[in-house]
């Protein structure tokens, strides 16, 4: 909410002004800082989900990051509250109200910066623009963010446009609502705020981080079922093992994906450090790109 006054700070604690009753004592610290997820919901005993589990639900139990539910039930109208109602112009199914989701919208923003570069505002739509881990950083790097999760047949445009909402897609497919996506979105994010994974080198070793798909991993033992271990992560050269892992790395990504392998070699022939060889290698191994968009 604009002109919002932020909580005062007490350590590493906060308290803060609330429309809710919140119980006095709880087992979940509310650490000052803490990165925030508000999801406004039909179902918001979907949540935590999956997100209450192993890493995620361990971070969120130390406090070092914040789940919250909004019913958007509870802004309904009329006796049975009603949150939908029939597309104009016709069609099929039913449309998220502007009234309803607006109300939804401004309750969830309440003790918000108003700058949404700290604190974006998403509505997890078909139509939105693809989810990446560039996408999962930029939101890690700021105090929180608030989702929308759709039902029907979408939302009203003209509440999306009043209060300035993003739109994220997960994938070229459609989801009945979007709790599933929330908490996709969620948890690739929620793994990049420094503490959760404990290891900085979990997120910067692994598919995407550097643009490139990851490469094979291999354990003990180093036989099994007459399937071996490759032996130079067997031989202790660790320059040779880092350019085995980047040429695996490279041909899977050029192989499984095209778009990312074409947009990683723009790149690096852009960078006057780079190979601009690169752009010129045999791409015909996997012809057809990866499609946009995503799910709701």
């Amino acid at each position: 909410m604009t002109g919002a006054q932020p909580p005062r700070s007490h350590g590493r604690m906060t308290i803060a002004a609330s429309s809710r009753p919140r119980e006095l004592i709880t087992p979940v610290p509310r650490l000052r800082g803490a990165w925030t997820a508000r999801v406004i919901t039909l179902f918001p005993e979907a949540f935590p989900g999956t997100l209450g589990l192993s890493l995620t639900g361990r971070a969120l139990e130390l406090g070092l990051w914040r789940l919250e539910t909004v019913d958007l039930r509870s802004f309904g109208l009329g006796r049975h509250r009603t949150v939908d109602d029939t597309p104009a112009g016709g069609g099929p199914g039913m449309v998220l109200r502007p009234d309803v989701a607006s109300a939804a919208l401004g309750h969830a923003a309440e003790g918000t910066p108003a700058d949404r570069s700290l604190w974006p505002v998403v509505y997890l739509s078909p139509r939105g623009r693809r989810f990446g881990q560039a996408t999962a950083r930029r939101l890690a790097q700021g105090l929180g963010v608030t989702l929308l999760c759709g039902r029907f047949e979408g939302v009203d445009e003209r509440a999306l446009e009043a209060h300035a909402v993003e739109e994220i897609s997960l994938g070229d497919f459609v989801l009945t609502g979007g709790e599933i996506a929330a908490q996709a979105l969620i948890d690739a994010t929620v793994r990049l705020i420094p503490q959760v994974l404990g290891n900085r080198e979990s997120t910067e070793d692994e598919s995407f981080s550097g643009g490139l798909l990851e490469h094979p991993q291999y354990t003990k033992p180093a036989v099994w079922e007459g399937r071996t271990t490759p032996e130079i992560l067997l031989s202790g050269n660790h320059a040779r093992i880092s350019g085995w892992r980047r040429e695996e790395a490279e041909r899977l990504t050029r192989e499984r994906r095209p778009d990312l392998w074409r947009a990683w070699c723009d790149a690096r022939a852009g960078d006057p450090g780079g190979d601009r060889e690169l752009s010129g290698r045999d791409t015909s191994r996997g012809s057809t790109a990866a499609g946009e968009g995503e799910t709701r």
